[in-house]
C-alpha cells in the first residue's frame, strides 16, 4: 500500500491537523512535522505547505476563520494532544453533521502552553503507565532501571520501548516533560531555583543549561520577557 497526500498549497484559514490512526507528514518552510496519535499540528493561514499520509492514516481536520481567531503561531507548530482534546476531536468526527468549529473548539484546542515542547506519549500499556507516572510527578528521581523494576519489566525493554514509541530516549523524554512543566511555573513568577527543584533537576545550573539548549534562552531571560510582555498587553 502506498502513501497519498497533497502538493504544496496554502489556506486562507487556520487549520488544526490530528491523526488518531497512522501518521501525516507536513512539510513547510524547509521543515517537516509528523502528526500522529499524541501530537497535533497547527498550520497558520497563509503558510504554503504539503502533506503526505500513511496508507492507514485517519485524519481529523478543524478549520478556523483567520479573521475571527487569533492564532499565536506564524509557522506550523506541533502541540501535544491531551486526552480531553482527543475526545473532543473524535466526538466531532462521530457526529454526522458537526457544527462549524467555533470559539469553544478553538479555545479547547489552544489550551496548551505555546512554547511547550512536543512530547509524544508511548502506546504500549506498561510504558504508557511509566510515562503517566512521570507526568504526575516530574520530579521523581527514579532511574529507568528503578521504574522498570516497579513495573515488572527490564530496563532494556523499557528504554527500547521509549525510543521506538516516542522517538526519543527515556532521559530525553523526561527532560522535555520537566521543561514543559517549568514553563508554567516560570509564567507564575516562581524563581529559577524554585522551579529547578520543583521539576526535578539535580542542580539549578543543570536546569539552566537544559532550558537554554531547548528554548534558546535562559529561564531567567524567558521569565523576564514574559513578564514584560504581559505588562505591555492591555
Amino acid at each position: 500500500m502506498t502513501e497519498s497526500g497533497h502538493p504544496p498549497h496554502v489556506h486562507t484559514y487556520h487549520q488544526f491537523l490530528y491523526a488518531p490512526l497512522g501518521r501525516v507528514q507536513v512539510s513547510a518552510l524547509a521543515t517537516s512535522w509528523t502528526v500522529e496519535l499524541t501530537a497535533g499540528l497547527w498550520v497558520p493561514s497563509g503558510v504554503t505547505h504539503s502533506s503526505r499520509y500513511s496508507w492507514d492514516a485517519v485524519v481529523v481536520v478543524e478549520s478556523f476563520d483567520a479573521e475571527r481567531f487569533d492564532l499565536p503561531y506564524d509557522r506550523p507548530t506541533p502541540v501535544n494532544v491531551t486526552n480531553e482534546q482527543k475526545a473532543l476531536l473524535l466526538s466531532r468526527v462521530r457526529t454526522s453533521q458537526p457544527d462549524p468549529a467555533g470559539p469553544d473548539v478553538f479555545a479547547r484546542l489552544s489550551a496548551t502552553h505555546p512554547d511547550a515542547l512536543p512530547l509524544p506519549m508511548p502506546t504500549s500499556p506498561t510504558v504508557l503507565a511509566v510515562a503517566e507516572a512521570l507526568a504526575r510527578t516530574p520530579s521523581d528521581p527514579r532511574t529507568a532501571s528503578a521504574y522498570a523494576a516497579d513495573f515488572y519489566t527490564s530496563a532494556t525493554t523499557l528504554r527500547r520501548a521509549f525510543q521506538a514509541e516516542t522517538g526519543m530516549s527515556f532521559s530525553e523524554w523526561r527532560t522535555r516533560l520537566r521543561l514543559n512543566h517549568a514553563l508554567d511555573l516560570l509564567d507564575q513568577g516562581q524563581t529559577v531555583q524554585t522551579v529547578s527543584a520543583h521539576v526535578g533537576f539535580a542542580s539549578t545550573n543543570g536546569f539552566i543549561l537544559a532550558f537554554r539548549r531547548y528554548f534558546g534562552r535562559t529561564p531567567g531571560t524567558y521569565a523576564r520577557r514574559n513578564t514584560e510582555g504581559s505588562r505591555g498587553r492591555p
